[in-house]
């Protein structure tokens, strides 16, 4: 497989088309095309504010697309990727009834079937078939919904893409469900090389059985558009012989595959006119321009997103994946594309991309934002503004070009991104629509920062450019900022910034960026050429001061039960089977976690260290064998080295665990029981968690420490 010279790109302008397709659609999901008209007209740009929603939303569109295709990274990036496989990577980041799923119950969502068919020990494809679930269930929307990722990691093979989009919706479907996700992923592989809608067509039904309602609803479609100039008409006939009446479920394959072929077809190659036509024809709004979206983003690249209204700018290139690894899921659709495009090297034995040597926010996407925003103080609001722009950069070839004017004393101006969730408002909002923000902020104390900006050469005066974070420092989730190093730039001076944070009393980060000010009048523009953090962190997680709910929220609850008024600071509660509460990334190596622990009632309770997820980790537990374990969690569990360990219920231990390298050391109340070498497990990082297997136990504080 060969990839396109423009692949990153491209596969940029798909993630974008994906995610402004269901922002678009999803604040009137599930309505009807008579709905849609009475009370909006054509949607031909973002309701949200009209409906009174907000614009960047979690959605399961969005979360799964980019978190199933994980199960590449997690196994080597291997082509003979099975369904088994991707199955596990379900079980290792789902948590259940809280992330990804619409979690209607068994036979009513077919994603929490399979998922439960999952749980309970049945390997897919099994999981989703219609020998298991029945044709209706397995049959619904959710094998198209979540197929885009596997189409980009295949760019021009679309046999490649059909097959892997086989595999995966074979998790939990099957049928005609998968015959159209691999009508859409064979669409949009070939779309790297293929610019023809129709040609596009022609290739992907030639992977589907031509028996099948998918390739003769197509070839329907295709002839009451050759006929019939009017988009609405052909909607009509497609209500009247591919309809919801026509079809069993909630949100059936057949209807919404026709709607998306409908809308490439009428749309005559335009980004705005097709996303008008899929989104008024109603149904499965979000899912279906979603695809649509990315289809004609891979197609037609960044320029033919710009083609109308700005659907760029308010989303900023934000995204949303809650998972049980909760880092990554504060992100950007640039740092998606980065990892979806890595996969895709991979697999064509390429090395990996290292923008601008690995950094985080790096703007190297032409219009990309990564998430950033101007925050103006009262007496300088709509003093800056924000552009992605060619040049100066020493270590790339684009910038984030912070533009000023009338800076002054007292004024000052900051570009910042999120690094956890962004308020308390939106988290509460998703709780209650049903898709939780669960999260745990990618930065910490003991990190350390580093950024480098370059004052234009026009500018009249310096600037003072200073490091920041913004913590959660209240009852009502309040922000406090915090300063960091500062540098004064005079005009075309290029400079860096390195900051390693301190303690902030358990306060968790929620936005990181630059601020500008000036001791007087100034106007002008500073580039941020790059924001990046490293190193392990160095931090005590505990109830801070203030008690608010922030601190709390900052960590993925994997449990049962796991509520922030209490006494102690964790109070974990699991009625069966194993859980995990989680703060921490994969950046995080090497590193020791630590932390007293109350076994009030529990078959097993420990620490965990290297947490990629639900089913990936190391632990140091203590069991009602009267054991104390270390052990590898991955597919499967593998006891690593095992020591009678005498204890009782209500007692409390301090469990200590180092990972270095592929050392793990591990101790119990001070006396060290392992020191073991794990070399070649997958788990070469990730973050800590506080373990409990059928029980309650309790702990005030965990510390981190490199």
């Amino acid at each position: 497989m060969s990839l396109p010279s423009d692949y990153l790109e491209r596969v940029y302008a798909g993630v974008l088309g994906k995610v402004i397709g269901v922002y678009l659609g999803r604040p009137f999901e599930g309505w009807t095309y008579d709905q849609i008209m009475e009370r909006l007209g054509e949607i031909t740009y973002y309701v949200h504010e009209r409906l009174q929603v907000p614009l960047i939303v979690t959605d399961d569109d969005i979360s799964g697309t980019f978190t199933f295709l994980r199960a590449f990274s997690d196994y080597g990036n291997r082509l003979h990727l099975t369904p088994a496989q991707i199955g596990q990577t379900w079980l290792n980041y789902l948590i259940e009834r809280r992330t990804i799923l619409w979690w209607g119950g068994m036979g009513n969502s077919t994603e929490h079937t399979a998922y439960l068919r999952l749980k309970h020990g049945m390997v897919a494809p099994e999981s989703g078939s219609i020998a298991t679930n029945g044709k209706v269930v397995a049959e619904q929307i959710g094998a198209q919904i979540f197929i885009d990722g596997w189409a980009m990691v295949a760019p021009g093979d679309p046999a490649l893409a059909a097959d892997l989009a086989r595999r995966a919706a074979s998790v939990s479907h099957d049928g005609e469900a998968i015959y159209g996700a691999q009508v859409l992923a064979a669409m949009e592989a070939q779309a790297f090389v293929e610019p023809e809608i129709n040609k596009l067509i022609d290739c992907a039904v030639g992977f589907i059985p031509k028996d099948s309602i998918i390739y003769r609803l197509i070839g329907d479609i295709r002839n009451w558009h050759a006929r019939e100039p009017d988009w609405r008409k052909t909607r009509e006939q497609i209500a009247g012989k591919y309809g919801y009446d026509k079809y069993g479920g909630n949100c059936h394959m057949v209807p919404n595959h026709a709607l998306i072929i409908h809308a490439l077809l009428h749309g005559n190659d335009d980004f705005q006119q097709s996303l008008m036509i899929v989104n008024t024809s109603g149904w499965d709004t979000d899912c279906n321009s979603g695809n649509v979206g990315c289809l004609l983003g891979i197609k037609n690249g960044l320029a033919g997103l710009d083609t109308g209204p700005d659907w760029r700018g308010p989303v900023a290139d934000r995204m949303y994946l809650p998972t049980a690894d909760g880092a990554r899921a504060i992100t950007d659709a640039a740092t998606e594309a980065v990892h979806v495009v890595n996969i895709g090297r991979a697999l064509a034995g390429v090395p990996p991309l290292q923008i601008k040597d690995g950094a985080r926010f790096h703007f190297e996407l032409p219009g990309s934002l990564q998430g950033f925003e101007v925050e103006a103080s009262v007496e300088s609001s709509g003093t800056a503004t924000l552009a992605n722009v060619v040049g100066r950069s020493k270590a790339g070839t684009r910038s984030l070009a912070i533009r000023y004017q009338g800076l002054a004393r007292s004024c000052t101006t900051r570009a910042r991104t999120p690094t956890f969730i962004p308020s308390k408002d939106i988290a509460t909002h998703f709780e209650k629509r049903g898709y939780p923000l669960l999260a745990s902020p990618s930065l910490h104390p003991g990190q350390t920062v580093r950024a480098a900006l370059w004052a234009d050469a026009a500018n009249a005066k310096p600037i003072t450019c200073t490091l920041q974070v913004s913590v959660y420092a209240g009852p009502e989730g309040e922000l406090m900022v915090v300063d960091g190093p500062h540098l004064l730039l005079e005009p075309g001076v290029y400079g860096e910034l390195t900051w390693q944070i301190d303690e902030l009393q358990s306060r968790p980060i929620a936005f990181v960026g630059v601020q500008l000010s000036s001791n007087q009048r100034a106007d002008g523009t500073v580039y941020l050429d790059y924001l990046r953090w490293d190193g392990e962190p160095n931090v005590v997680f505990t109830r801070p001061p203030d008690n608010g709910e922030m601190w709390h929220m900052a960590w993925v609850n994997g449990v049962d039960q796991c509520e922030r008024w209490w006494p102690e600071s964790f109070r974990l509660a699991q009625n069966e089977g194993r859980g995990l509460l989680i703060q921490g990334g994969r950046e995080w190596r090497n590193y020791t976690v630590s932390g007293a622990i109350n076994l009030h009632l529990a078959r097993a309770a420990g620490i965990a260290a290297r947490v990629q997820g639900l089913r990936r980790y190391y632990a140091l537990l203590l069991t009602s064998d009267s054991e104390a374990q270390l052990v590898r969690v991955c597919d499967g569990e593998t006891v690593l080295a095992r020591a009678a360990f005498l204890w009782q219920h209500g007692s409390t231990h301090d469990f200590t665990l180092r990972v270095e390298g592929a050392r793990l050391l591990a101790s119990i109340d001070g006396q060290q029981l392992f020191d073991v070498e794990d070399a070649g497990s997958p788990l070469d990082g990730g973050g800590v968690a506080l373990v409990c297997e059928e029980g309650r136990i309790s702990c005030e504080a965990v510390t981190v420490q490199p």
